[in-house]
């Protein structure tokens, strides 16, 4: 499957049967464009405008928004409820985490997680080869938490979101979370490309450009 970064927590992930989007926002300005993707299937990890735009996907004939189980165009997804803060949800609401079974690989979306995750919460989540973790802090999970959570999952691919590079106001950078890692940052890319077969042995950072 090849994966893309659209910005914010919006990614494209085109497999065989479909693609997804997650997360789709609604442009801020100019310097913060919708590129208007096509997709059959979009996840929304909760109702605030950066992650809602449903209507700007074009295409879409599912759309998921909560937890559950779901069987689409034979991908299989899990959506986990979580919360958007430390408080249970009673300062920003409530958060879905998605898993989808896609070409053979297991790929996790946490939103904008705002919490450590729980036994039960992992070990419900189970196995992750890729996943994609809000590291800025603010309204969601910051550097030293982002990093427990990477180990509690213990995926093969771990790639940022929502951090201060793309993100305005005071939240934390891409450097702090590799050094919070212990490991180390390469050039960013465009698509990344992931099969059963080239998935890492050991733990490493993808920073993705914002394409489409």
């Amino acid at each position: 499957m090849d994966i893309y970064w659209l910005a914010h927590s919006c990614f494209r992930l085109k497999g065989k049967q479909a693609t997804i989007v997650t997360d789709p926002f609604l442009s801020l300005g100019p310097d913060d464009p919708w590129p208007q993707p096509t997709a059959q299937i979009v996840t929304v990890s909760h109702n605030h405008r950066g992650h809602n735009n449903v209507p700007g996907v074009d295409g879409a004939t599912r759309v998921l928004s909560g937890p559950g189980e779901y069987e689409v165009a034979g991908i299989f997804i899990l959506g986990f409820a979580s919360f958007h803060d430390a408080e249970a949800g009673k300062q920003l609401g409530r958060n879905t985490i998605y898993s989808f079974d896609m070409d053979s690989v297991r790929l996790c979306h946490l939103g904008d997680l705002g919490h450590q995750l729980s036994a039960q919460q992992v070990e419900a989540i189970g196995s992750v080869d890729v996943l994609f973790v809000p590291i800025g802090g603010a309204s969601n999970l910051g550097v030293v938490a982002a990093a427990h959570t990477v180990r509690q999952l213990e995926p093969r691919i771990v790639v940022p979101m929502h951090y201060k590079s793309t993100e305005p106001g005071g939240i934390e950078p891409l450097d702090k979370f590799a050094h919070e890692m212990g490991l180390k940052l390469e050039p960013p890319v465009p698509r990344l490309t992931v099969t059963r077969s080239n998935i890492p042995a050991e733990a490493r950072i993808v920073v993705m450009a914002p394409g489409k």
